[in-house]
This record gives structure tokens, C-alpha cells and sequence, in this order.
């Protein structure tokens, strides 16, 4: 089955990032999402079941999720859905999954800062002296502030974020406030 689907719900795992041999980085983490209903016999809300999901992304939105997501924020995650059978020498099951086309925080419940990113320079651009266009602006390499072109080089964006924990969101806030000076 290949269906797109949207879900929202609550960071269950935190991402682990790896990438393959061929260099293909993937992002993975799971997803509960549970149904909200008013139980008009107890005129109150009440949770249902929760499905739980999980979820791959690829490539650039791989290293993105990695950066920005934690276990337990509340996300909203678009992608084809996969079901697959597994089957253990003393258990079997299925397993529902997600590959991820887009993955972003749930602002309703949260108010999240934008950051956009890039790919560093190739390094025979740094070695000859030539450089890419929007590469002058050496302040977004330097100081972690966007370039001239708004963007921020994703390398120091991870770095600034290595230190891991609920310091992440600080580090994200100061990379975004200092393009704002």
C-alpha cells in the first residue's frame, strides 16, 4: 500500500540520524497520534486509541528533522504511507510507516523560528579562491547569521546545536536573531 497521508501528533522517539555507504542520510523517529472525542455520557473530552507510526525522512529533510525535532513536540508529518509485515522467531506484526515528503512543529500547540539552510561550499571552491554566488557574505560562515541571501550554512546550525538538550531551541533563536540585526 501507498497512500499520502497526513498525520499530526507527538514525538514518541528522538530522531536518530545515519547515513549509508553511499552517503544517503536518513532521519528516523516515531509518531503517536491519538483521536480526541467528547464523551457525551461523561460530558467531558477523552483520548481514543493511539496509532503509532514511523517515520523516515531523506536527504536534506533528513539533516532538517535531525536539527529540529525532539522527542515530545508536537509535529505535523505529510508522506506516502507504507504498511509492512514483520515476523520474529517468537513474535509477528505489522508495521506502519511514514516517508516523509515534508515534517514541520504543530503551531498549535507551539510557536517554532525559521531558519533556512544550505549546503556548504564544495571544497575545491575554498582551495582555488572561487566562490559561489552569495558566497561573499562571509558573516553567515563566521558568526552563524544568515548571508546575504538569507541563508544559513546547515553545518553551523549543527554545530551550534551539538550541545544537544533543551538548549537546541536557544541556539536555533540566536542563529535566526542575529539575522535580524
Amino acid at each position: 500500500m501507498s497512500d499520502t497521508i497526513t498525520v499530526t501528533g507527538v514525538v514518541g522517539t528522538d530522531p536518530h540520524q545515519h547515513v549509508t555507504g553511499d552517503g544517503l542520510v536518513i532521519t528516523s523517529f516515531r509518531v503517536a497520534s491519538t483521536r480526541r472525542f467528547f464523551d457525551r455520557a461523561k460530558g467531558e473530552w477523552a483520548d481514543g486509541e493511539t496509532n503509532w507510526y514511523g517515520v523516515s525522512a531523506f536527504r536534506q529533510l533528513a539533516r532538517n528533522a535531525s536539527l529540529s525535532i525532539r522527542k515530545g513536540e508536537r509535529v505535523i508529518v505529510q508522506g506516502r504511507l507504507r504498511q509492512r509485515a514483520w515476523e520474529t522467531a517468537t513474535k509477528s506484526g505489522t508495521s506502519v510507516e511514514i516517508e516523509a515528503d515534508a515534517i514541520g512543529h504543530d503551531l498549535a500547540w507551539c510557536v517554532s523560528t525559521y531558519a533556512r539552510v544550505q549546503a556548504p561550499r564544495p571544497e575545491a571552491a575554498e582551495h582555488d579562491g572561487a566562490a559561489e554566488p552569495g558566497a561573499e557574505a562571509e558573516e553567515g560562515e563566521s558568526g552563524g547569521a544568515p548571508g546575504a541571501d538569507g541563508a544559513t550554512d546547515w553545518s553551523l546550525l549543527e554545530a551550534s546545536l551539538a550541545g544537544g538538550g533543551d538548549d537546541g531551541a536557544s541556539a536555533l533563536d540566536g542563529v535566526a536573531a542575529a539575522g535580524h540585526d
